[in-house]
C-alpha cells in the first residue's frame, strides 16, 4: 500500500522509472528512493527503511552521506545485475554486513514499482545470495542462519542491560542475551555507553513471549542505532536458538520496541531461515545529486 506519492506520475514501464533523461540536466544523477515501513501491520509501525534504486554504484562516501541524511536505521542501495539485484546497506554512520528489514523493504519497493515480480533475488557482497518472496500479504526473506554458540557473559553485560541473563550466545556480529520474561525485557533501560563498548555490532535481548513464541529488543549504538524498531537480521540468530529451546521450527515472534513489529520465522533444514512480515510504502521520491 502507498499512503502518498511525492512524485505525481506513476513509474514508467522502463527499468528505471526516474531516469535522469527525464530532467532538464541530463548529467545530473537522479534515482528513485522509497521509504517503506517493514514488518509493519499498519503505517507507522515496524522499521522504516530507505531504498535507493541505482543504475550503477555511487561512491561509498555519497551512499553513506545519503544514509546519514535519511537518518533511518538503514538505507539499502540496489543495482541491477542480470536477473538479480546487487544490494548494500548503510546505517547513518556505517555500512553493515546484513539488514533484514531493508531487504524486505527493497523487495516490496521493487514489486510495487513493477521492477520485480513476486520473487526477487539479491546478491550481497558481504552476505552472499539472498531472496525475498511474496506469499499472500507477507514477504518472506530467505537468509543464511547465523553461526551461534553459547558463551560466557562479558563482564560489563549486566551493567549494559541492567538485568541478569539466563544464557548468552555469540553470533557472527551480535550478542544474544536471554532473560526470564517479556515483562523483564520490556522494562530494560539499556546503558548505551556501556553497550557501545562491547565487542559486537549490537546486543539482542530476548525472552519467551506471552502471546508469541518469543519476543526481543535490539540495541546497536555502536552502529548508530540505539534501539532498532524491528531487526530482521537479528532473527537469523534468534530463530535457531529458540527453535532448539522450544522444539519447533515454525515460530511467531514480535520485537517489542516502541514501534513494534511481528515476524513469522521458520528454521529450514538447509542452514537457512525464512523471516516473513508485511510492508507498507510511506512515500516515494526522487533524489537529484549535483554534478
Amino acid at each position: 500500500m502507498i499512503l502518498g506519492e511525492m512524485v505525481a506520475q506513476k513509474p514508467k514501464p522502463d527499468r528505471f522509472p526516474f531516469h535522469s533523461k527525464t530532467f532538464n540536466n541530463p548529467n545530473m544523477p537522479t534515482f528513485p528512493m522509497y521509504q517503506v515501513d517493514a514488518f509493519a501491520d499498519r503505517l507507522f509501525e515496524g522499521n522504516p527503511a530507505g531504498v535507493c534504486v541505482l543504475e550503477d554504484w555511487l561512491p561509498d562516501a555519497i551512499m553513506q552521506a545519503i544514509a546519514g541524511e535519511n537518518n533511518l536505521a538503514e538505507t539499502a542501495f540496489l543495482v541491477p545485475e542480470g536477473d538479480r539485484w546487487l544490494i548494500r546497506w548503510f546505517t547513518p554512520t556505517v555500512e553493515v554486513d546484513l539488514c533484514g528489514h531493508a531487504t524486505l523493504a527493497s523487495g516490496h519497493a521493487l514489486m510495487e514499482s513493477g521492477l520485480g515480480k513476486d520473487r526477487v533475488n539479491f546478491l550481497s557482497p558481504r552476505s552472499g545470495p539472498l531472496s525475498v518472496e511474496k506469499r499472500g500479504e507477507r514477504i518472506y526473506l530467505n537468509f543464511p542462519c547465523d553461526e551461534v554458540h553459547e558463551t560466557t557473559p562479558p563482564e560489563e553485560l549486566t551493567e549494559a542491560i541492567g538485568v541478569s541473563s539466563m544464557a548468552v550466545f555469540q553470533g557472527k556480529t551480535d550478542l544474544l542475551v536471554l532473560v526470564d520474561s517479556e515483562e523483564t525485557l520490556a522494562n530494560i533501560k539499556p546503558n548505551m555507553e556501556v553497550i557501545s563498548r562491547l565487542a559486537a555490532r549490537g546486543v539482542i535481548v530476548s525472552a519467551p513471549g506471552r502471546s508469541h513464541d518469543f519476543v526481543s529488543r535490539f540495541f546497536a549504538p555502536q552502529a548508530g542505532v540505539p534501539e532498532d524498531p524491528v531487526t530482521g537480521s537479528a532473527h537469523t540468530t534468534l530463530t535457531p536458538v529458540w527453535s532448539e529451546r522450544l522444539g519447533k521450527k515454525d515460530l511467531q515472534a514480535r520485537q517489542i520496541s516502541p514501534r513494534g513489529g511481528n515476524l513469522h520465522c521458520k528454521w529450514l533444514d538447509n542452514g537457512r531461515v525464512e523471516i516473513g512480515g508485511k510492508a507498507i510504502t510511506f512515500f516515494q521520491t526522487t533524489i537529484s545529486l549535483p554534478d
